[in-house]
């Protein structure tokens, strides 16, 4: 089913044209601010009369006796200087309901895209040997969000996680777990580090303080690059317990990120080069006090010179730029990407302007592939600076999740001390989990915020344990349907007529019939606050519709159409919440 605005849209864009005879007519049919003047608003008659030089009322009466939504709208009003106002008709209201319902368990009747992409999503990227900190939890759930989104749209859609797995800390590395666990040379299996931080740490120390250390490490760096069968096998051995850190991160977290998806600066080691190679000959980079740099047109620093994006340093060692440039040539010509999303904190911001000035200049990314960089702000502790435990380091992203679960296990100790030990335990895995993904996701994500775990946790407001406590209460009233004998599924098994008569029916009914446009700009402008903010006002409207309207002791020829919309909600909620943002969902709180 065609989300209702995109339908809007194209009606009032068609009667714009044969009102006027002009081929570019841009309708911006949005959504009505106040619900006195209809559903939706058609805004684009002022900018076409500007054009034309007309009066925009004038044609806005001409564009209303072209416009046919007969079988969507009631009879469409002008106001004010020329804006179209648009109402939803009942019976279009009830049909579209029933068109939900009758892919409820499926897609929810939203449409999967026409003209499917290739879409690249790049996110999360943990470091090897270091433990994930509360740093990459935007990058990680922000980048996942997109990613369910792209891809429930119908978006072939390729995640990749650009892990930090190469460059000179690994000979360190290297040399110490070699020094340290020689066994690991016979048998890595044997070997297991146990606390990645302390690993790091050790290794460093020893770096720091021992100069033979250092020379052993400049040599694993050298064996690294070419490839020596005992230092990869040493270098594999620490990716893969690193592994065995951030996997189960995800996996608590519901992202969908596995070994199939890294992809990381090991993997572009032997393309640098080539990298250099291919814009020195295109006369883009060129040598500058000894390093290979492009200056790209625009970009300047503070002294207002050139600003050079450097991609080879005077020593011959390529950096993340040319790592990042082999990356998206790769992802541009092998994985055939339209689309390519970064998702990283918006300091490095300039980095990628610049990264694709030269992606552009280089002609390895045309007009028809879009490069987007998806920024996000700082998470800050109730000081208001970036959060930090006490001895200002880094919070582990494991120690959040575990102290998120322990505060929700409390909350449901409080208030449901008669549930099992099993229930206890789901729920707060579920809700303490939910509550520090919903949290971020509902921010803007440009924007910092204030972690708080009793903000976060709170049963009122748009939290996840709010929205999580409004699908388990349309599940308890299935409960007491089922114990009062009203049989639900034959209620509504073959319903084909809907008696929407109270208005708290109607705007429910009318806010579900706008999930596929709340995902369709969601996912256009990687913002899941936008599919959080409707779910947050379906369950405020959900309120209102029950508190207003009895569904269980609603009048034969009115309950069903009850009982349909509390089915719809829940099966909304549920799959915003769980299939798009990977936050679950339980049945009782």
């Amino acid at each position: 089913m065609q989300p209702v605005i995109d339908i809007l849209d194209s009606r009032v864009a068609a009667a714009m044209k044969a009102a006027t005879d002009q081929t570019d007519c841009a309708a911006l049919v949005k959504p009505s601010a106040n619900p006195k003047f209809g559903d939706y608003q058609a805004n684009g008659i002022m900018a076409l009369a500007k054009n034309l030089k007309i009066n925009p009322r004038e044609l806005a009466e001409k564009v209303v006796k072209k416009l046919n939504v007969d079988d969507i709208c009631e009879i469409p009003e002008i106001a004010g200087p020329g804006f179209i106002n648009l109402r939803l008709k009942k019976e279009f209201i009830a049909k579209s309901m029933l068109e939900i319902n009758a892919d409820a368990d499926n897609r929810l009747a939203v449409d999967q895209v026409k003209k499917p992409q290739n879409v690249v999503v790049d996110f999360s990227g943990p470091n090897i040997a270091k433990q994930m900190h509360v740093g990459h939890l935007r990058s990680t759930i922000i980048g996942d969000a997109i990613a369910r989104m792209l891809d429930f749209l119908g978006h072939d859609v390729v995640r990749q996680n650009h892990i930090g797995d190469w460059g000179t800390q690994f000979g360190m590395l290297i040399a110490y777990l070699k020094q340290e666990n020689p066994e690991v040379i016979k048998n890595p299996d044997s070997v297991h580090i146990g606390d990645l931080e302390q690993f790091y740490k050790d290794a460093k120390q020893k770096s720091d303080d021992d100069a033979d250390f250092n020379d052993e490490s400049r040599k694993q760096v050298v064996n690294l690059h070419n490839h020596h069968k005992e230092t990869i096998m040493v270098w594999q051995h620490i990716v893969d317990e690193s592994r065995k850190h951030y996997q189960p991160i995800y996996d608590r977290l519901s992202v969908d990120l596995h070994k199939e998806n890294e992809r990381g600066e090991s993997f572009y080691a032997d393309r640098l080069a080539d990298v250099v190679k291919a814009l020195q000959k295109q006369n883009l980079a060129e040598e500058s006090d000894g390093a290979i740099c492009v200056f790209s047109e625009g970009f300047k620093n503070k002294e207002g010179q050139p600003l050079p994006f450097i991609i080879q340093k005077t020593d011959g060692a390529f950096l993340y730029a040319t790592t990042d440039l082999a990356a998206i040539h790769y992802r541009i010509n092998e994985l055939k990407a339209k689309r390519i999303i970064y998702v990283t904190d918006a300091r490095q911001k300039l980095h990628f302007q610049m990264l694709f000035a030269v992606t552009k200049a280089a002609g390895w990314a045309g007009d028809d592939v879009k490069l987007e960089h998806v920024t996000f702000g700082t998470v800050l502790g109730e000081d208001g600076k970036p959060l930090k435990t006490r001895s200002g380091e880094n919070v582990k992203l494991k120690e959040l999740l575990d102290e998120a679960v322990s505060r929700a296990r409390g909350v449901v100790e409080a208030k449901n001390p008669e549930l099992s030990e099993k229930e206890k335990e789901n729920i707060a895995n579920t809700v303490g989990i939910g509550a520090i993904k919903y949290a971020d996701y509902s921010n803007n994500r440009e924007s910092d915020y204030v972690f708080s775990f009793d903000k976060m946790l709170a049963m009122e407001g748009n939290t996840a344990p709010y929205m999580q406590y409004a699908f388990a209460r349309i599940k308890s009233i299935e409960r007491k349907a089922a114990d009062k004998g009203v049989d639900i599924e034959k209620d509504l098994k073959g319903l084909k007529k809907l008696n929407l008569t109270d208005d708290a029916e109607l705007d429910l009914g009318k806010h579900i019939l706008r999930y596929a446009e709340a995902i369709e700009i969601a996912a256009a402008e990687c913002r899941p606050n936008y599919l959080t903010t409707y779910l947050y006002e379906l369950s405020q409207k959900f309120s209102t519709f029950y508190t207003s309207c009895p569904v269980l002791v609603a009048e034969n020829e009115q309950r069903p159409t009850r009982l349909l919309l509390c089915k719809l909600t829940e099966k909304t909620i549920q799959h915003g919440l769980t299939k798009l943002l990977g936050i679950e969902v339980v049945e009782k709180m």
